[in-house]
């Protein structure tokens, strides 16, 4: 049966929103390098993440890939990293 198992993915950002009911907005950065002029380039890019687990605005998360949850969220909070400081 694990021979089946698929491995999810998961990422890790900071929350940015949790404005919305049981949804945070998560940033996730990452650096590349420039094909032509070699230089390292910051990107980010944002997802909406189901919150079961009661993350705040500035905590580090986890989250990982699921089924389409909404037009929008495919992915959820697997565990909290850090805590923001208050």
């Amino acid at each position: 049966m694990s021979d089946n198992q698929k491995q999810t993915r998961t990422l890790e950002g900071r929350v940015i929103s949790n404005k919305m009911d049981k949804t945070v907005t998560v940033l996730i950065e990452r650096q590349e390098q420039h094909p032509l002029i070699g230089k390292i380039i910051r990107r980010s890019t944002k997802l909406h993440a189901q919150d079961d687990l009661g993350a705040n605005e500035g905590d580090v998360v986890r989250i990982a890939e699921c089924r389409p949850l909404s037009k929008t969220k495919h992915h959820r909070v697997v565990e909290i990293i850090t805590r923001a400081n208050v």
